[in-house]
């Protein structure tokens, strides 16, 4: 943006100078009375005057219409950005209530299997235990002297 004031900026002293000095040859080489000059003159500065007003309007006139074109576009690409970052997040919400939810039943299963396997081992050291109580009564009884 400011390449193109310092190009508009540019444009516009070459314009204003190039006009002076085409007036300034124009009067010197135009046979005329004093008074004609004056006159003439007179006129070419007051051409001159309007016609850098005119520009200097236009040129502002581009300068405010460029500046809310570049404010419309921010406010936009502002608004995008906004709903964007607003989707993510509602989206990184979701996904991570799906993988709490995934965890929680994760959770569940491995508790279960863990109880599981602990009642298992809790049957089989019972089952060990009546097997070698069993096994000792049996013993006990074979063991004793037999009378007859």
């Amino acid at each position: 943006m400011s390449d193109n004031d310092s190009d508009f900026g540019s444009f516009l002293a070459g314009f204003m100078i190039g006009g002076l000095i085409g007036a300034a040859v124009a009067l010197l080489l135009a046979p005329q009375s004093g008074e004609e000059t004056r006159t003439l003159i007179r006129e070419k500065s007051i051409e001159l005057k309007d016609k850098a007003t005119e520009t200097a309007e236009e040129a502002r006139h581009r300068a405010e219409k460029a500046y809310e074109e570049a404010r419309t576009r921010a406010e936009a690409a502002y608004h995008e950005a906004r709903v964007r970052a607003e989707e993510v997040a509602q989206l990184t919400k979701e996904r991570a209530a799906q993988l709490q939810e995934r965890g929680q039943i994760v959770l569940e299963q491995q508790k279960t299997r863990l109880e599981d396997a602990i009642q298992t081992g809790k049957k089989a050291v019972q089952r060990k235990r009546e097997e070698a109580a069993d096994s000792g009564a049996g013993e006990a009884a074979s063991d004793a002297p037999t009378s007859a």
